[in-house]
């Protein structure tokens, strides 16, 4: 879908690399600028004390990328950075911008060279306001600022984190998908644009229909507890055999009749209690406790069949090691196989990027690079000889 984009991604973390391993799965070829030391994600697993050839965590982001080891804090790794960019798609950075100021990496430096540029920046706040040079993270600025934490909580229980990089690959995708917008404009037009995406702003639309209620009426409901649902069909249950079940209950007084009848409870159709949803929230708890013993006599399949019978919408809520094992996760593309960076020709397992193309080739177009491996090809593209390469490794500006 990206063939012919290059894409020079100055960053580290996981946000802007996940949204530059998006690009690079659809073809485009990115460049990772990587600092002396490398990206701090390569030390994932070794800094708790585990050393694995693979790293999942990085490649996951990472693979079919070209790496190279620049120190940026020079005025060289600077030039070369603007070489790079100057006939480049997209410039995609996580860079605090009161950093790529004072080194002329910025937007209006970086257009100055190329009127066509793609310039997508990704930080914790955005570009503007008292906080715009403030570090980012996911569990502070998309999970803790933006209200997301503080509204999954049940009311009553402590804050507690997000998983890892979640609100990093939701803005990924975010990221890619405001890239890809620009490059039609671009394309369409000979023009660049800045493109800003932040995890603060990315989080408030992933909350969005919450974010919405809360800015009309000015109050937002909490979290409540299975037994306070204020529509208690929408609720978990859990079956005979200790398995979790999701069930979502459509708008008015649909379903109600079909989920007494999966649990063979005809009985329940007409009770005054539960017949209306205003009568079904005022007896909220009562009814959870019914429905618990219900589903607690069957088993994950009986009641799976029950619920399919009667074209109820439902989920089994699952471990990532039965994800792993879902067919329909399969089905659906949602695994990949990632080249090996050892070179042996093996590969393993990994999440597939988000959207499929049904019959274009969507998926990682190699390994993750080794730490500078492809220096030395990327400034020779650029036109520096051996000679000049060398005196950039002595110096220590490439690595």
């Amino acid at each position: 879908m990206l063939d012919g984009i290059k894409v020079i991604e100055h960053a580290t973390y996981m946000a802007a690399p996940g949204a530059g391993g998006i690009l690079s799965d659809w073809g485009a070829e990115v460049i990772k600028i990587e600092p002396p030391g490398g990206d701090p994600i390569r030390n994932f697993f070794s800094t708790i004390g585990t050393d694995l050839q693979d790293n999942p965590v990085f490649d996951f982001d990472n693979r079919g990328k070209k790496s190279i080891v620049l120190d940026t804090r020079t005025e060289d790794g600077q030039k070369i950075l603007r070489e790079l960019a100057s006939d480049a798609d997209v410039f995609l950075t996580n860079v605090r911008p009161g950093g790529l100021s004072r080194s002329g990496l910025d937007y209006a430096s970086l257009h100055a060279i190329n009127p066509k540029l793609v310039y997508c920046t990704l930080t914790g706040y955005g570009l503007e306001g008292p906080d715009a040079d403030k570090p980012g993270f996911d569990v502070a600025s998309f999970w803790s600022r933006a209200g997301v934490g503080q509204l999954t909580v049940p009311k009553g229980q402590d804050p507690f984190a997000l998983r890892t990089a979640f609100g990093d690959h939701t803005t990924s995708m975010a990221a890619a998908a405001g890239i890809c917008a620009a490059l039609v404009k671009a394309q369409r037009t000979g023009e660049g644009q800045l493109v800003e995406a932040s995890l603060l702003r990315a989080a408030l639309f992933a909350l969005g229909s919450d974010f919405a209620i809360q800015l009309f009426f000015g109050r937002i409901g909490s979290t409540k507890s299975r037994h306070e649902q204020i529509q208690p069909l929408m609720n978990f249950f859990k079956t005979k055999d200790d398995s979790w079940i999701c069930i979502v209950s459509r708008q008015g007084n649909v379903d109600w009749a079909p989920l007494c009848r999966v649990m063979d409870r005809p009985d329940l159709i007409e009770d005054d209690r539960y017949t209306t949803g205003k009568s079904r929230r005022a007896n909220a708890a009562e009814l959870v406790t019914v429905m618990d013993e219900e589903f607690g006599k069957y088993t994950k399949e009986e009641i799976a069949k029950r619920l399919d019978d009667e074209a109820i919408a439902w989920a089994p809520v699952q471990t990532l090691a039965e994800v792993a094992k879902d067919p329909q996760v399969k089905a659906a593309g949602g695994i990949t196989q990632v080249p090996s960076a050892s070179g042996d020709g093996s590969s393993f397992a990994s999440p597939a990027s988000p959207i499929r193309f049904p019959g274009t080739d969507d998926g990682p177009k190699g390994a993750s690079p080794r730490m500078g491996q492809h220096s030395r090809d990327v400034l020779a593209a650029i036109g520096y000889d051996e000679e000049k390469i060398k005196a950039l490794y002595d110096a220590g500006v490439v690595v």
